[in-house]
């Protein structure tokens, strides 16, 4: 109970969970019932176990520690082509890419999360948030489950760009956060749009190297 309490810990916490959060998740009535688990007070039952293996995408035997030791780093599909306003890049129709491999603690309540992918920015259009160069995680998602504010990346007549995505009415609208007032927004009308606008993906995080 001892290396199961260990491993749920050290899972909980390189997804950057609360024991209460945890909790929250499980469906316990506190985060007493984690601490108890992670403490070998307590163990958790059956299925509690598989739920835990699928929230952590680890198996139940690494769990349990009979396999190897859980190893708490992931690898994500990596496109080494930088996204920017005015490069060619069809992030769908990629098959054979890199892969980059991240520490789950980086990732937090991202990784092991298959559906990411990392790429680095070029530019310097969102340099107030996100500077040249730096990684990001990109997570496809639904437009009705974006918010004014978030930062997504987008194509236009593939032209791929990263800006903060806000919608007004019928309108789009991308918008650049840089120190440069050269950079500007791209309104796009729904209800008279010509042009081929998609979005692949929120950034639900990023890496900056500082040196």
């Amino acid at each position: 109970m001892k290396i199961l309490g260990e491993n749920i810990r050290k899972l909980r916490q390189a997804r950057g969970l609360t024991q209460q959060q945890l909790a929250d998740i499980m469906g316990a009535s506190n985060y007493t019932t984690i601490s108890k688990w992670e403490s070998g007070a307590n163990s958790p039952r059956g299925g509690d176990l598989v739920k835990l293996s699928e929230l952590f995408n680890v198996s139940v035997d690494e769990l349990l520690g009979i396999n190897d030791n859980i190893t708490l780093k992931s690898d994500y599909k990596y496109i080494p082509t930088a996204i920017s306003a005015g490069i060619q890049l069809d992030v769908e129709a990629i098959t054979e890419c890199e892969t980059i491999t991240i520490p789950d603690v980086i990732m937090g309540r991202y990784a092991r999360d298959e559906n990411i992918f990392i790429t680095r920015v070029n530019g310097d259009s969102m340099n107030k948030v996100i500077p040249h160069n730096s990684l990001i995680a990109v997570r496809p998602v639904s437009l009705e489950s974006l918010k004014n504010g978030d930062i997504v990346v987008y194509s236009c007549d593939g032209e791929y760009a990263i800006k903060r995505f806000y919608k007004k009415g019928n309108k789009l609208i991308f918008r650049p956060d840089s120190t440069d007032v050269s950079f500007t927004d791209l309104v796009i009308d729904l209800e008279n749009n010509e042009s081929d606008i998609r979005i692949h993906g929120k950034v639900v995080l990023y890496i900056v190297e500082l040196d």
